[in-house]
């Protein structure tokens, strides 16, 4: 008899870097349970993303499946010694080189483009135009970050004009204090599924697993409640990209949102 190979209904977002870049690598991701790609643009140059793209599109040629890529834009990214930082002050948070990216973009039928430092439902319309005027209409859906205090202010409005919401807690946890964080995504799920949006819930999910083999038990029960909040799919960042260890997180993480999906109540999930 032929073993059925339970799959989750959730779906797993790995950020493609480095630790990923190569075919091998790209085989094992999708086969322990990798569902969607993000290339995070505030690094590499287009020929390495391009590179990327065309490596995963071949590779699930082979597997008889289709991982869509999401273009993560960089927004006004102030690179820094000790990291990353960002500058809202302007009205405008497309920046040059956002533009330029998104004509990589569309040259490369990306299937989303997530914008970051949304921080209300103009900033997702000029968007809209610029997709607009390069003939992404129809082909490309946004994804909305929230990570500012005030997309969490604008968020009923965000929601309708969006295709779909990421609950980016890295840079939103500069903005709001940490304990209201949890509280907050859980709004940001609610009031997604409400509008039939699909929600990705991101950021140092299972940080740890970044040098360790395996997550901590916080980290485990972080992916879990993220499944039972209603969370359509989960994403890896460093983890996948430039960790010691992204296939195995890749698979840890298929593993929790199976168990997770098992005592979810009445989950209702809206594929990317």
């Amino acid at each position: 008899m032929t073993k059925i190979i339970k799959k989750p209904r959730a779906q797993i977002v790995a950020t493609i870097g480095p630790a990923t870049a190569k075919p091998e690598t790209l085989r094992k991701a999708i086969e322990a349970g990798m569902n969607v790609a993000r290339l995070n643009f505030s690094w590499g140059t287009h020929e390495e993303h391009a590179h990327r793209i065309a490596s995963i599109r071949s590779i699930a040629e082979e597997f008889h499946t289709h991982i869509p890529i999401i273009q993560d834009l960089s927004g006004p990214r102030v690179q820094e010694k000790v990291g990353h930082t960002f500058d809202v002050s302007a009205d405008e948070i497309l920046t040059p080189k956002d533009l330029s990216d998104l004509d990589f973009g569309a040259a490369q039928n990306v299937e989303y483009i997530a914008m970051s430092f949304v921080g209300d439902a103009h900033d997702i319309k000029r968007l809209r135009q610029e997709m607009d005027t390069r003939g992404m209409t129809g082909k490309t859906r946004i994804i909305a970050k929230i990570e500012r205090a005030k997309a969490v202010s604008n968020l009923d409005a965000i929601i309708a004009e969006a295709d779909a919401i990421m609950v980016a807690r890295g840079d939103l946890g500069n903005e709001i204090p940490l304990e209201a964080i949890p509280f907050v995504q859980l709004d940001i799920i609610k009031k997604a599924k409400k509008a039939g949006k699909p929600v990705i819930t991101a950021t140092q999910m299972m940080l740890t697993m970044t040098t360790n083999s395996i997550p901590t038990r916080a980290e485990v029960s972080d992916v879990t409640y993220a499944i039972i909040e209603g969370s359509d799919a989960v994403m890896l960042s460093e983890e996948s990209a430039q960790g010691a260890h992204p296939v195995e997180a890749i698979a840890m993480m298929e593993r929790i949102i199976i168990e997770a999906e098992k005592h979810e109540f009445k989950p209702i999930v809206n594929n990317l």
